[in-house]
């Protein structure tokens, strides 16, 4: 059946569409990578003269792999210390998967894999892959062995959920470097006001530090109080710069396809700070300095090209 393809080339053509659907289903590119590496190893022991559709057949053994890892992760989360946010993508990364659409698109914000959260593992599985990878309902509901009429409902509910009230705003590397901007300059110069007027009143900030760096142990809700907030974390002093290893410097850029602050210290992105913006203003503030959430981050920070720092004198 596969005469003439080189097995192992048979599942690199399809690892990019693997990672992608992982990384959706997990918020974690490291725990992408693991799953498609057992699902590869899975591939090997296969008895494949029995594969009628090898993108079937991945497909349905690396959600398997995912669904496990998402129950086991619910336990793991509820012992996280603060609050857990998805690792942070650059534009660019192929992890990042299709975005010809903008329903692909918007399924890799960290807006909405942070509410990806709340679905059951099989309402998340059943949105991604339809969602985001286009797969029919039939193709799905053999994978989750449920009946289509079932998947049809599990699709209904998870889009219920993911509702989030707000039509967000697709940003290219021009626009997100002028809302990063006029972000910093009200932050760091103090201008709280202005910067409240950039904040959608419901605004919510979230911080996920792990263990490494303390954050706000719960969600910042509200115009005024996320203001304030950003006003402190921005505001330079002798502590911060020694918790850092250094003085920041702050740049721009697109980070799972929204504006991003991009805190530096040297060659080492520190920290992360990505901004949901929506027809109403800023709906979000998420707050990324977990070093082991920026591992890839930092990889591809060092080969591509950062534009001028926004703020160097911090």
């Amino acid at each position: 059946m596969f005469a003439g393809t080189c097995e192992a080339d048979l599942f690199e053509s399809s690892r990019g569409r693997l990672e992608a659907i992982a990384y959706r289903l997990l918020g974690s590119a490291a725990d992408a990578q693991d799953a498609v590496q057992d699902t590869y190893l899975r591939w090997q022991s296969a008895e494949r003269d029995y594969v009628e559709s090898p993108e079937a057949w991945l497909t349905k053994v690396l959600t398997n792999i995912c669904l496990n890892q998402l129950t086991s992760a619910r336990a793991r989360r509820e012992t996280y210390v603060g609050q857990w946010l998805p690792e942070p993508l650059f534009a660019g990364d192929p992890m990042l998967g299709p975005a010809d659409t903008v329903e692909q698109r918007e399924s890799v914000s960290m807006a909405m894999l942070t509410v990806m959260e709340r679905l059951s593992p099989n309402e998340r599985v059943v949105y991604v892959l339809r969602e985001a990878f286009g797969y029919p309902h039939s193709e799905i509901a053999e994978i989750l062995e449920v009946t289509e009429a079932n998947c049809q409902q599990i699709f209904r509910r998870a889009k219920q959920h993911m509702a989030t009230g707000h039509a967000r705003i697709e940003v290219d590397r021009v626009a997100a470097t002028r809302i990063v901007e006029e972000f910093l300059d009200a932050a760091v110069n103090g201008n709280t006001a202005t910067l409240i007027g950039l904040l959608t009143q419901d605004v919510v900030s979230v911080g996920d530090g792990g263990t490494f760096m303390p954050t706000l142990s719960r969600p910042l809700v509200g115009a005024e109080s996320v203001a304030r907030f950003l006003r402190l974390l921005v505001k330079p002093t002798e502590n911060k710069r020694g918790k850092l290893g250094g003085a920041p410097t702050m740049f721009a850029a697109v980070v799972n396809g929204t504006p991003a602050v991009v805190i530096t210290v040297g060659d080492q992105v520190v920290g992360l700070l990505c901004l949901e913006v929506t027809t109403a203003g800023i709906a979000a503030v998420h707050g990324q300095v977990n070093p082991d959430k920026l591992v890839r981050a930092n990889r591809w920070w060092a080969d591509i090209e950062h534009g001028a720092p926004l703020v160097e004198s911090w």
